[in-house]
């Protein structure tokens, strides 16, 4: 899985004062877990932009100063309920020997058989959670869907996972080809003209 670095400096007040002024500051206020104790540092609100508003997946390496460098996954994100601000952020620290759970963007692979005859693809979903150790996290998985025809659906249990696992239920549908309304219109107009035929 690809990485981002977020530079940043401890923060040795925690109070609800210390935070207000980090984030007067431009700054968001952010706590490193999984550690033996939990570490507060902030960073500028820019450098988040690149892990927080894209659709991709990122493990992050967080360099404070003094030469602290922590491997790290993010764990939670509260945004401003107007001004959709960054207004705090949970990480946790990655373990080589300890599973880890992250949500990672779903990638279609293939050509539909369904869609080439009039079908459309629904994508259920776009995101998927996984669990596995931080060398074996996946920058995707890959939902193919040569093999979908009209009316099939492609399940969770049809993906291949090497080295996860995916966290949802068997019956979980990622994507499925529905008939178009022009495919059902015509095939409805052609049912019409054959039992008009049939009539005469």
């Amino acid at each position: 899985m690809k990485s981002i670095t977020i530079n940043g400096s401890e923060r040795e007040n925690v109070g609800k004062a210390a935070v207000r002024a980090v984030r007067d500051a431009g700054m968001v206020p952010c706590v490193l877990y999984g550690g033996k104790q939990p570490v507060h540092f902030k960073a500028d609100e820019k450098a988040f932009s690149k892990l927080v508003y894209t659709p991709n997946a990122h493990t992050v390496i967080i360099e404070l100063e003094g030469g602290k460098k922590f491997n790290a996954i993010l764990q939670d994100i509260q945004f401003h309920p107007v001004s959709d601000k960054i207004l705090h952020i949970d990480f946790y620290e990655l373990n080589d020997t300890k599973e880890v759970i992250i949500e990672v963007p779903v990638k279609v692979e293939g050509t539909s058989p369904g869609v080439l005859s009039g079908g459309v693809l629904n994508l259920n979903l776009r995101k998927l959670k996984v669990k596995a150790l931080p060398a074996n996290l996946p920058d995707f998985v890959v939902a193919n869907i040569s093999e979908l025809n009209m009316g099939n659906k492609l399940y969770v249990t049809q993906v291949d996972t090497p080295d996860f696992k995916i966290l949802h239920p068997d019956n979980t549908v990622i994507c499925q080809v529905r008939i178009s309304r022009a495919a059902m219109k015509a095939a409805q107009e052609a049912a019409k003209a054959e039992k008009t035929a049939k009539k005469k």
